[in-house]
């Protein structure tokens, strides 16, 4: 039986819950697993070859080869396990939440420290102003 998810209608987001927990599990290890310098050096060596080591998807195989981090949210990736392959890259987070938004490191934080992006075409579909 599926669940009502009425969170499922805000423009530009992807939620994180149960199922897309479920779909992105074996994602999510393979970033954790970068936590050990040695997975970290087997994977920078052969990117490939480690991933396929794990039983992912080839659609997130291929957002991980291309650092479309976007990509492996839509794909079940979690923001905070991605981060492993920003720092295996020598990537600050804020490095990487630009690169996901478009924007330069500076312009993401310059955004940011202005109050973040505005309301307006992020609100849910159907919400009045």
């Amino acid at each position: 039986m599926s669940l009502d998810k009425p969170y499922t209608d805000i423009p530009g987001t992807t939620i994180f819950d149960a199922d897309k927990s479920r779909e992105g599990y074996h994602l999510n290890q393979f970033c954790m697993s970068l936590m050990k310098a040695e997975n970290r050096a087997r994977f920078k060596a052969n990117e490939r070859a480690y991933l396929d080591e794990w039983p992912m998807s080839e659609e997130q195989k291929q957002a991980v080869m291309a650092r479309d981090l976007n990509r492996c949210i839509a794909l079940g990736g979690n923001i905070y396990f991605l981060a492993k392959i920003g720092a295996t890259d020598g990537k600050s987070f804020q490095q990487m939440a630009g690169s996901m938004t478009g924007m330069t490191e500076d312009q993401y934080r310059d955004m940011m420290v202005k109050g973040g992006r505005s309301i307006e075409g992020n609100r849910k579909i159907g919400e009045k102003k």
